[in-house]
């Protein structure tokens, strides 16, 4: 369904795309109400490597402390 948050958040995301995979999860789906139980106030909501990491909107400098963080991790 149209989702104009997830889409100006894969916006901001872009420029980072080879750096991380991008799973989306429909929350209307049947399969994830628990996911929708718990967002459906939120959206679009973000986790990194399993991690609640932001929600609303993509804070970049968060997103991209966390990522380098991982990043170095697996060096």
């Amino acid at each position: 369904k149209p989702c104009p948050l997830c889409d100006e958040a894969k916006e901001v995301l872009e420029p980072y795309k080879k750096r991380f995979i991008l799973q989306e999860v429909d929350i209307t789906r049947p399969e994830n109400s628990v996911w929708y139980d718990k967002y459906k106030y939120d959206i679009p909501v973000f986790h990194l490597n399993g991690k609640f990491l932001m929600k609303h909107r993509v804070d970049i400098q968060k997103f991209k402390d966390e990522l380098m963080k991982l990043e170095l991790q697996n060096d």
